[in-house]
């Protein structure tokens, strides 16, 4: 019998994989995927698809999903038919190999935003059952565990921090963030050097940056990027069973006893342990307790409240784009842009929050960024003339040849809060099945309209940022779908066991032995993206196991 079974290898499992393993417990780590590694991560594009690679075929494994209107009416969709994935990556360290690394903190008020922002109609907004100060400590863990490189610019909504800055500096980028942080002088916003959880230099046991630019849905082939895998699971003595899709949990009296695993061939084993930790990925999590539902836990395993699925939460907000033409550039400055690979890694939060006269809003998070290397979409984005009709032969190939060495596009992304709302939820299809046989997970997406404004009034600030650097061509959309990369929610962490399905420590209200510690654990999701959080959460839950654990010995 194992001390500790976690279920999922990414940011919520790996580092207590990490602690408790290397405190001497004996540790194991059931992942559905492979254990892909830096040799495996090549730039292929046609080869690795971005993230198609290390997902699973939606005609083996899918999702249903419900996309609801104000009005209440919904659109069915089945994944396998319409192509809609909401898988993340299946491999050892999870989706976090994937990640960009934009590694941003909650603030204060994100812990509290219904005290500091009162009720918002429709909405099921609620504070959270710890404080910032309470998980402050496990950022700067991750800081330097983890690996995050930056440089702190105080602004207006910087957050308090116990070190006055990051462990590693700053990653090199490219000269026309001088143009950016022009631009935002002029215009009386405070540009902050984006922190990326990406080495800028060789430390951990890790190599540094080497620039490729293949960051988002790429695996990193250097090991500077901070993923679970190379920054955790690596470094700890944990057992992980890879080709181990959990479809069942077991429960007697309180407990959770066996967690029941196939293998891709359809062959079952049976991992015992003292305690269960559930960080499969937040619609996933759900997904797995609501079919681990037995005589004691008729509506699914830890769901007395019946709140296992509820309030399922995205990243709210958008994108958009500018592009810098030659023709409006010096030979200096053209020399300047087309520099390869260098990060441009510039974000604003002055608009963290912001008041329209009537009352303040919680605003949010821009990131700028540019365009992806991949040179495949950006081919794509090509393909049709000024008046919107396909090209081809040498009219197509003159013009992309011209965009794409004489131009360049710097993109921004917006994160803003998606309110929970009561239509976004989890729940399962008894009569859909995966190739398992186990039913399959319903995702019932229902947005907003605050999420809309909020980051319509985001995209419009960063337009003018644009704006003010000469960019042409500049647009934007913010939509109302959700980004299936940033997901939290499903089992909400809270006090009371009638309306939260864990308590401030991630572990069941109804169980004595089961945590959960992806991001579904998160009741609301803040402006920033998710991952920082999950890494600092899960080190902070991996403490108190921990303190258990010894206690008994």
């Amino acid at each position: 019998m194992y001390d500790i079974c976690i279920v999922g290898s990414g940011a919520g499992g790996s580092p207590i994989a990490y602690e408790l393993s290397n405190a001497g417990f004996n540790v194991v780590v059931l992942e559905k995927g492979e254990n892909f590694t830096e040799k495996d991560f090549s730039k292929d594009e046609l080869g690795v698809s971005r993230r198609d690679m290390f997902t699973p075929p939606l005609w083996e494994q899918k999702h249903i999903i419900n996309e609801y209107r104000q009005s209440g009416e919904f659109t069915r969709y089945d994944g396998a038919e319409s192509g809609w994935s909401f898988w993340n990556g299946s491999m050892v360290g999870g989706s976090s190999n994937l990640m960009s690394g934009y590694f941003h903190r909650m603030k204060p008020k994100d812990f509290e935003l219904l005290s500091s922002y009162g009720e918002v109609k429709g909405a099921n907004v609620v504070d959270w059952c710890i404080t910032y100060d309470e998980l402050e400590p496990y950022y700067e863990k991750v800081e330097k565990v983890v690996g995050v490189s930056g440089n702190i610019v105080e602004h207006d909504y910087q957050e308090p921090r116990s070190t006055p800055n990051f462990p590693y500096p700053m990653l090199e980028t490219n000269g026309v963030t001088k143009w950016f942080d022009r631009a935002c002088e002029e215009l009386d916003f405070t540009p902050i050097p984006t922190p990326r959880a990406v080495l800028s230099e060789s430390a951990l046991g890790r190599n540094g940056c080497y620039y490729s630019n293949f960051c988002g849905s790429y695996g990193c082939s250097s090991g500077a990027k901070g993923n679970a895998r190379a920054a955790l699971l690596q470094k700890c003595s944990a057992k992980v069973v890879t080709d181990a899709f959990v479809y069942r949990l077991d429960s007697k009296d309180g407990r959770v006893t066996k967690a029941h695993y196939y293998t891709k061939h359809g062959i079952s084993h049976v991992v015992n342990a003292k305690i269960f930790i559930l960080a499969a990925q937040a619609i996933e999590s759900s997904r797995l307790l609501l079919n681990s539902k037995n005589s004691e836990f008729p509506h699914g395993l830890a769901n007395s409240s019946g709140e296992v699925g509820k309030n399922l939460i995205f990243s709210a907000g958008g994108s958009g784009s500018g592009r810098f033409i030659f023709e409006k550039l010096s030979k200096e400055q053209q020399k300047v842009l087309m520099q390869p690979g260098l990060f441009f890694n510039r974000s604003l939060q002055d608009w963290y929050d912001y008041s329209d006269g009537c009352r303040i809003y919680k605003g949010g998070t821009i990131d700028f960024l540019f365009e992806h290397q991949n040179i495949i979409s950006r081919v794509n984005r090509e393909l049709y003339d000024e008046n919107g009709n396909i090209m081809w032969g040498d009219k197509l190939a003159k013009k992309i040849e011209k965009q794409l060495t004489t131009s360049r596009v710097l993109t921004f992304e917006v994160f803003n809060d998606w309110l929970p709302t009561d239509n976004c939820n989890v729940s399962v299809e008894e009569e859909t099945k995966d190739k398992y046989g186990v039913p399959v997970g319903v995702i019932n997406l229902n947005s907003h309209p605050q999420d809309l404004e909020v980051g319509e009034h985001l995209a419009q600030n960063a337009v003018e940022v644009l704006e003010a650097m000469g960019a042409v061509e500049i647009e934007y959309s913010i939509s109302s779908s959700p980004p299936p990369n940033l997901v939290a929610g499903g089992c909400r962490f809270g006090d009371n066991p009638k309306t939260s399905v864990l308590d401030k420590n991630c572990k069941a209200h109804d169980l004595e032995n089961l945590y959960v510690t992806d991001a579904s654990f998160m009741p609301t999701g803040g402006s920033v993206p998710y991952t920082w959080t999950i890494y600092a959460n899960s080190f902070r839950v991996a403490e108190v196991i921990k303190k258990e654990l010894q206690r008994h010995i």
